[in-house]
């Protein structure tokens, strides 16, 4: 059984929380330059300037962007491991707290029908998985709500297989239009449950952007769906332009003989996540 301390999860959940949100993640910005040296007119300035945004960020250490969203952490966790000192969530709970309040992060966290605000960013969004091992991660995503909102979840029937998921995906990037600060990245989840298939949309989205799917025809199905998307021309912050978005992610999950579910999770183009290994 191998033990983890309580504070040196809160510590490295803090820098995280910090890190991501002023950081720009290197395979996000390579595609943010490729955009800029592909586009013309209105949608190059676009370009130019989240580059410059990226820069100022880095060297003042303030947000890429004031909505510094929703903490969402993915935690996958050894069954070997025990953390000591306190409990996994109180740990991620006050890393996050502690980053949030020192790095000076928007807190963004409300009750649903009163409106008013914790105060502290919590709760987390804590989704943990659990496999064989003694190792510990934490991947870390601040999700901002302009893009959260553009999200959906639906059921298709099963009949209407690839191309009801291409239609579906398509009309919710033409409906979200500018909404979501394009360029997009779109994690699709397909398969699984109610509660499964958005997990995995959120998931997808902590892939690198360059990478291909190991499974060629979820890499083909990625590519197919990502040149559908730039079709409609929203382009960068819905100004015209041939990127709307700048990767497609997808993850598959088995699902119900009677369901096809299916969910989109749309995150705007500055992509804040970090992961940890402790």
């Amino acid at each position: 059984m191998r033990e983890v301390k309580a504070s040196d999860i809160a510590a490295a959940v803090a820098r995280m929380c910090v890190s991501a949100n002023t950081r720009l993640p290197e395979d996000v910005r390579r595609k943010l330059e490729e955009g800029h040296g592909r586009e013309t007119g209105a949608a190059k300035e676009i370009f130019r300037q989240l580059l410059e945004n990226a820069d100022l960020a880095l060297e003042t250490g303030l947000p890429l962007c004031q909505d510094t969203g929703l903490a969402v952490f993915f935690v996958d966790m050894g069954e070997d491991v025990k953390v000591v000192g306190g409990g996994l969530r109180e740990a991620i709970e006050a890393g996050m707290r502690k980053g949030y309040q020192e790095g000076f992060l928007r807190k963004s966290s409300c009750d649903p029908l009163t409106r008013r605000n914790t105060g502290d960013n919590s709760p987390a969004v804590i989704n943990l998985d659990l496999a064989p091992g003694d190792h510990l991660r934490i991947a870390f995503m601040a999700k901002g709500g302009g893009s959260e909102n553009m999200s959906r979840m639906t059921f298709l029937a099963p009949a209407q297989g690839w191309e009801g998921i291409k239609k579906f995906v398509v009309r919710r990037v033409a409906e979200a239009g500018p909404n979501p600060c394009p360029p997009t990245i779109l994690g699709i989840g397909i398969g699984g449950n109610f509660e499964l298939a958005p997990k995995l949309a959120k998931k997808a989205l902590l892939r690198k952007l360059d990478d291909v799917h190991p499974d060629p025809r979820i890499a083909e199905m990625e590519k197919e769906l990502l040149a559908e998307v730039n079709k409609l021309g929203i382009g960068p912050m819905g100004l015209g332009g041939e990127t709307t978005a700048l990767a497609v992610k997808i993850a598959v999950a088995p699902c119900h003989i009677a369901s096809l579910p299916l969910a989109v999770n749309v995150q705007c183009h500055s992509a804040r996540h970090e992961e940890v290994e402790l």
